[in-house]
């Protein structure tokens, strides 16, 4: 599993590690990923790799439905937009219909 969320896409930091005797020595900053489903009104339940600050931006947009079409597509990860895409096609599947 990648450490990148597909919403936010932060990822794995680097710094150091800072001893009392001023040593250092380097170290990563994980995000917090985890596996959520995520539910959408067209297209069902999608599983995720998020952050909880990715889950909050989804939720404070209205859902994920709401949050992939109000979203420009240049501040959405590649996940996201092929995500997108899918949304869109079966919107327009259920339109015709």
């Amino acid at each position: 599993m990648s450490r990148r969320c597909d919403i936010t896409g932060k990822g794995v930091l680097a710094g150091n590690n800072v001893s009392h005797a001023n040593n250092k020595s380097r170290r990563r900053y994980l995000p917090n990923v985890q596996q959520r489903m995520v539910y959408s009104d067209v297209l069902g339940a999608i599983r995720l790799s998020c952050t909880p600050a990715g889950l909050r931006t989804v939720e404070h947009n209205g859902g994920l439905d709401a949050y992939l079409l109000g979203t420009n597509d240049s501040k959405l990860t590649a996940e996201m937009l092929t995500l997108k895409r899918r949304l869109e096609k079966a919107l327009a599947k259920r339109a015709a219909a």
